[in-house]
């Protein structure tokens, strides 16, 4: 399985001016096939082919004037972010033929320089973990990296980010086998809320730490200045960065909570039930702004991909399955009930019931039914996986250093 280690690095001013020169010539080599296509599209001719474009927009394009500043940055970075359009395409045609199996995809779009998110995808031929603690990149140089933990093996490739606030990431993708966890005797199933983060069929409650709300009052004043400066001056660049720094803090926390709670979560039980949430659909109405400091799809997520690399169970019980109208004692289905109603008892057997912990003794009840349908992946008796799913390489930091895994693959010690 792939999984997806991020680095925070510091680049000092040459760097970053040469970052900057290689963002905007992968923007620029992107824009220009993407207008290619769409302008063969709009004529009626055949799909342009890579091939030809990297041979119009990449090779001759060095050669002219007007793009002459391509040679600059390394040809590798050029012909990733040419790829990297491939992939967009490839995931819009699936789509548009129902074979992506998520919500529909649209067709890429340009970039533009003033994106609040800047990156630039390497190849092994690119870069390379030296000695010292840094890392070399093609055209840039040794950066300065900030190891927070160890690669459990060689990376296949890098991905360097700037971000809305002006930090700078490394993003490496390493290939990894399952680190199996032993047996637990217990399962979960997990109900999301936002009075409570998750109440778990066990009884036990995560309160919902609520990191943007708690943030609102700085953001509020922060936001206030902002507003006050005036458009294009280097005042409001300024005052842009520190909201956008408020912002990155309130994300990072969150983050790092998600992946606690989820690891804690992984590691006590054999196998994880979740329903599966319109998160879409609840970020229209009027909880809106709870449902996104909540940020569930994010922590269902992880609870995903770490249940795949640990060896445990996990599935999604489906948004229409009715787990605050059934009693989890007898079964019988009360009816639907406003959401000011946190506790109800049963009209056949009597049972009184808290609405968070009997829907999740629900979730737990149906997800033990889609796995013995076999609709989820789980170890069959002979301990060899069952439909084990590919899992993609995650945005977020992922993993945790595998216990009794040697210092390989070039990694400098910490």
């Amino acid at each position: 399985m792939q999984l997806r280690y991020n680095y925070r690095v510091y680049p000092d001013a040459p760097q970053r001016r040469a970052l900057a020169k290689a963002f905007g010539c992968a923007r620029v080599v992107w824009n220009d096939c993407l207008r290619d296509r769409k302008e063969a599209h709009a004529a009626g001719l055949p799909y342009v082919k890579s091939a030809e474009l990297s041979r119009l927009r990449i090779t001759q394009a060095k050669r002219t004037e007007e793009r002459a500043w391509l040679a600059d940055v390394s040809a590798v970075v050029l012909q990733q972010s040419l790829r990297d359009l491939d992939a967009a395409y490839k995931n819009f045609f699936d789509s548009v033929k129902g074979k992506w199996q998520s919500r529909k995809v649209g067709p890429p779009r340009y970039k533009s320089k003033k994106d609040t998110r800047q990156s630039i995808r390497l190849n092994t031929n690119a870069f390379s973990l030296q000695g010292n603690g840094t890392v070399y990149v093609a055209k840039v140089g040794d950066l300065k990296v900030k190891w927070s933990r160890r690669l459990p093996a060689a990376p296949t490739s890098l991905t360097v980010t700037k971000d809305s606030c002006g930090r700078y990431f490394l993003s490496f993708v390493v290939d990894t086998e399952p680190e199996v966890l032993p047996e637990a005797e217990v399962e979960a199933g997990i109900d999301l809320g936002l009075s409570a983060f998750a109440v778990l069929s066990d009884g036990r409650k995560i309160d919902s730490p609520r990191f943007l709300r708690r943030a609102e009052r700085k953001l509020r004043c922060l936001q206030r200045e902002l507003s006050r400066k005036a458009k294009g001056s280097k005042n409001r660049a300024k005052a842009r960065i520190k909201v956008a720094r408020q912002h990155a803090r309130v994300a990072d926390r969150r983050r790092d909570w998600h992946h606690k709670a989820s690891t804690q979560i992984i590691r006590e039980n054999q196998a994880v039930y979740v329903e599966d949430l319109a998160v879409s659909g609840l970020g229209r109405t009027r909880l809106a702004k709870s449902v996104h400091d909540a940020g569930w799809s994010s922590f269902v997520g992880m609870l995903e991909y770490k249940a795949a690399k640990h060896g445990r169970t996990f599935a999604k019980v489906d948004r229409a399955f009715p787990s605050s109208q059934i009693c989890s004692a007898c079964g019988f289905r009360d009816g639907p009930k406003p959401l000011h109603v946190r506790e109800w008892t049963c009209g056949e057997c009597g049972t009184v019931h808290d609405r968070d912990h009997n829907a999740a003794c629900n979730v737990l009840l149906e997800g033990h039914r889609i796995v013995a349908a076999g609709r989820a992946e789980t170890p069959n008796a002979c301990g060899v996986p069952v439909r084990r799913a590919h899992v993609p390489a995650q945005r977020g930091e992922a993993g945790s250093r595998r216990k009794g895994q040697p210092t390989r693959a070039g990694i400098p010690s910490l």
